[in-house]
């Protein structure tokens, strides 16, 4: 029996993915409440000819920005990627290692498989030429409840203390929000104890630079 779909699923769930925004990664899950799992799935694959969005996973799907430049569209971020999954599966996560460096700004590294710290039990995800890694870690290691607190802890972490710089220092006391800055102030006793004097100083105007 064939699938009646309603001729304006396409242009519903091309609304929702613009509110969410160029770069947006999404499961076909995601639209359930504009219509029934076939019929999004049909709309979904139809866009995907198109080439409206990219189909970059089993029913994972990206809406692509463009580099005008380059004349190309741009692929998504691992880190959009991770979100969604984690987003399916109801669990937290947290970038770790290098990853969790590049998005603060503080490596222009890009690891390979990025490896991302979380509630639920551990895999691996394969996206394209790309792999993903999710490893589970007990309460302690996620026991801090803001993400921008843990992902400094995580960052400063492979950084290492010796290598923890004014730069580094100053860069996260510039780029950081105030309302994140407070909040990993309050989280300063849940930091490593060599990390504690360096959060106070990402914290502080009295960062270290200029003194």
């Amino acid at each position: 029996m064939k699938t009646v779909t309603s001729p304006n699923l396409e242009d519903r769930i091309m609304a929702s993915a613009a509110r969410r925004g160029r770069d947006c990664v999404f499961f076909g899950e995601d639209f359930l409440s504009l219509g029934s799992p076939e019929a999004v799935r049909q709309a979904l694959s139809r866009l995907a000819r198109a080439g409206k969005i990219r189909r970059i996973g089993v029913g994972l799907y990206h809406y692509p920005s463009f580099n005008e430049k380059l004349g190309i569209e741009v692929s998504p971020t691992m880190d959009a990627v991770a979100r969604a999954i984690a987003r399916r599966t109801g669990s937290r996560i947290v970038a770790t290692g290098a990853q969790a460096a590049n998005l603060l700004g503080l490596s222009t590294q890009v690891p390979a498989k990025p490896i991302y710290l979380t509630n639920a039990s551990s895999r691996s995800v394969a996206v394209g030429n790309y792999s993903i890694a999710f490893r589970h870690v007990g309460p302690r290691r996620m026991g801090v409840k803001h993400d921008i607190s843990v992902l400094v802890f995580e960052a400063l972490r492979y950084i290492g203390q010796a290598n923890v710089t004014d730069q580094v220092v100053d860069r996260l006391w510039r780029s950081l929000p105030a309302d994140a800055k407070a909040q990993l102030h309050r989280d300063l006793p849940r930091a490593s104890l060599w990390m504690r004097p360096i959060v106070q100083r990402i914290t502080e105007k009295t960062h270290g630079l200029g003194r």
